[in-house]
């Protein structure tokens, strides 16, 4: 039986219906019929993580899971509002990234990051988020494109970004070298920072494969410019990997940065 199936929400319209159906025939997994089942219920039926097709956004139940995952722009919303105004923003201070640039996320998420990124190269820049799994991949995917925010400059953003549902070594290994200005990696963290519902259901939902030395290995060799690192402010990724790290007294992670005219080995 698929490990995913897909249905309306509680009390389903035409809409609900019409998009479960497009999702199932999208993923290829199973559409099943609410029948004013629970979420939990449906799991315990069919032994699938659940999908659900509301009127607004699309939830994802990882099997046996009680908290969602689903699209939103979270903390880029307010985030381009700090830009707008002249703050500082650590991450855009470790990407240096400029109109034009090409971007690649290898760990995409929710995307936040993605956004912000996409906000700063323009439509005359490139930014790729990678995400291995199907369903999250999807939902983001989906998210991006139709969001409706109330910010033009946030909704600008985000359709910009192009989500591939890859793993990120093996996307790196088919791309030639120098390809991307900056490659950007947020492995998860073995420490939760994040205090919001939907990055519990994220870390539920998402890869957990820690970094490697083929991974940052294949990052640089990717990147143009720079590969970029977020981690716990006590991760040994820094260290162990050769990334300089951004200090930030007031903050639970840190970035680091291995810049290709300074450091072309991360593992000397």
């Amino acid at each position: 039986m698929r490990s995913v199936v897909v249905t309306t929400a509680g009390r389903p319209d035409e809409t609900s219906l019409i998009l479960a159906k497009q999702v199932s025939e999208d993923l290829g997994i199973p559409f099943v019929p609410r029948k004013k089942r629970s979420v939990r219920k449906i799991s315990e039926v069919y032994h699938a993580g659940v999908i659900i097709a509301g009127k607004d956004r699309l939830e994802y139940y990882p099997k046996g899971d009680s908290t969602p995952f689903f699209f939103h722009p979270d903390t880029a919303a307010f985030r381009l509002k700090r830009i707008a105004r002249g703050e500082e923003e650590p991450f855009l201070q470790a990407c240096q990234l400029k109109e034009g640039d090409s971007f690649l996320d290898c760990t995409l998420g929710i995307g936040s990051d993605a956004i912000i990124a996409s906000y700063m190269v323009g439509e005359s820049g490139k930014v790729v988020g990678l995400e291995i799994n199907p369903y999250v991949a999807y939902i983001v995917r989906q998210g991006l494109q139709s969001y409706e925010p109330n910010n033009p400059m946030l909704q600008q953003a985000m359709i910009g970004i192009e989500v591939v549902q890859k793993e990120a070594i093996e996307y790196l290994r088919s791309q030639q070298d120098h390809s991307f200005d900056v490659v950007y990696m947020d492995p998860m963290f073995t420490e939760m920072i994040e205090e919001s519902n939907n990055f519990e259901a994220l870390r539920q939902a998402g890869n957990h494969n820690p970094l490697t030395e083929e991974w940052v290995g294949e990052a640089l060799r990717v990147a143009k410019k720079r590969v970029v690192l977020k981690a716990h402010f006590r991760s040994t990724y820094f260290q162990d990997f050769g990334f300089q790290q951004q200090v930030r007294l007031t903050s639970k992670f840190h970035y680091g940065v291995i810049e290709k005219n300074k450091n072309q080995d991360p593992c000397e």
